[in-house]
């Protein structure tokens, strides 16, 4: 049960955000009685931070499963498998996009420990990239080329039915043509950018 909860609970902060949710929404949608919502995980506040870890842990254990993928291969391979594999998940599971765009644009009055993790998420994907040789040694520089590349893939996912909408398409081919937009964009930036990078500059390249 307590499970069932977080599940739906994902779902509907991921489409109306803390303020837009309320418990009794997350009730009825699991089928059960305010009350026994409550006994299981509490107040609405202490729920939404359930499920905030609850992505925080699903994003961490993709992008190890991400970063043990592109191990060993060409950059460019690895930006070709990280973007697929990326946006992949977060269109499977756009209340993570949501969620995390929630947290940049909508204010709340209690802080999420997404806050203070997502440092973490740049600083794998930025040695998967190439970009930096430690995980935990980000520069500024480093940390708005993740933003950018972070940002664009939630903006796709979370955007999708109003894209769909302008752009006239289906949603297998919306998610084509986002894939092929985000290696046009991103995979000759950071190959350009690669030679000047900690690799070559006599680190070692893992």
């Amino acid at each position: 049960m307590k499970g069932r909860i977080l599940e739906a609970a994902r779902r509907i902060f991921g489409e109306y955000g803390f303020h837009g949710t309320t418990t009794r929404m997350i009730a009825q949608e699991v089928g059960i009685d305010i009350s026994t919502l409550y006994y299981h995980w509490g107040e609405k506040r202490d729920l939404y931070e359930a499920v905030v870890l609850d992505i925080y842990e699903d994003l961490r254990r993709k992008l190890i499963d991400v970063e043990r993928l592109v191990h060993g291969k060409p950059l460019t391979h690895r930006m070709d498998l990280a973007i697929d594999e990326m946006t992949d998940y977060l269109f499977e599971n756009p209340e993570i996009s949501n969620l995390i765009l929630f947290r940049y644009f909508a204010k709340t009055r209690h802080a999420s420990p997404l806050d203070f993790r997502v440092p973490e998420f740049m600083g794998n994907i930025a040695h998967s990239m190439g970009l930096v040789a430690d995980k935990k040694q980000m520069p500024p520089d480093a940390r708005m080329k993740m933003l950018a590349v972070m940002n664009a893939i939630h903006n796709f996912v979370s955007g999708q039915h109003f894209f769909l909408a302008m752009l006239d398409m289906d949603r297998e081919e919306y998610l084509a043509r986002v894939k092929e937009t985000l290696k046009f964009v991103l995979i000759p930036a950071f190959t350009r950018d690669h030679a000047a990078g900690p690799v070559a500059s006599g680190q070692k390249e893992d």
